[in-house]
């Protein structure tokens, strides 16, 4: 039996493209919505059994205040977080406000799908890797945090950052090419190499992680402006 839900991501896109692929798995979907502070308006007027959440900052103060009101005005209603990799603070924070689940943001729509149905049973719907990974850290914490975006930005070359910014805007293949100077073969081996890299599984995945990370912005803040950008 489906579930009737609502998906609300700071990402209009992305929260759109969840909301179809749902659809598409025999899901009822009240909304697609963005940004995620008003997510309480549309969840206590429509009253969905689960909403998505999505968020790029966990743990940033006030992220889950929409959740709190919710969970007061409509604790019938079951919040799943799809947040980045989390830290402790994210995780605690987000059930601290009232959610049911966390689920990464790069998890698989069969993974989403399963957190969607635990929360509505009224089950916690958290991996146990996560949980795993946040007692990890908090017994062994890192002398700095890691900064996700700036660590998948480490593992790419220069070429495969450029051609994630293209797979980000919707270019396909083709244009991904042109753009670049480079023959089309060439293109879908950089790509293919991007998404292995990034443990994705499809360029829709790709421009989700990146957009959560923080990985485009600081790739453009980064990027040399000038007319020879153009070429």
């Amino acid at each position: 039996m489906g579930v009737r839900l609502m998906v609300v991501d700071d990402h209009r896109l992305l929260a759109e493209a969840l909301a179809s692929a749902l659809k598409l798995r025999g899901h009822r979907v009240l909304a697609a919505a963005a940004p995620t502070g008003g997510a309480a308006e549309l969840v206590v007027s429509r009253a969905p059994e689960v909403c998505l959440f999505g968020t790029a900052l966990p743990a940033e103060p006030g992220a889950f205040d929409p959740i709190v009101r919710i969970r007061a005005e409509r604790p019938q209603v079951a919040v799943v977080v799809l947040g980045p990799v989390p830290s402790p603070r994210g995780i605690a924070a987000a059930f601290a406000a009232g959610a049911s689940g966390y689920v990464r943001h790069d998890e698989r729509i069969e993974g989403v799908e399963r957190a969607m149905v635990q929360a509505r049973a009224g089950e916690a719907a958290v991996a146990p890797a996560l949980l795993q990974g946040a007692f990890a850290e908090l017994l062994n914490p890192a002398a700095r945090p890691d900064d996700e975006g700036q660590r998948l930005l480490r593992m790419l070359t220069p070429r495969e950052v450029e051609v994630l910014v293209r797979v980000a805007e919707g270019d396909d293949t083709r244009l991904i090419a042109a753009a670049m100077g480079i023959a089309s073969s060439t293109a879908r081996t950089h790509v293919q190499r991007l998404l292995m890299k990034l443990g994705v599984g499809s360029r829709l995945e790709a421009a989700a992680l990146a957009a959560r990370t923080g990985l485009l912005d600081r790739v453009a803040a980064d990027m040399p402006k000038g007319p020879d950008l153009a070429e």
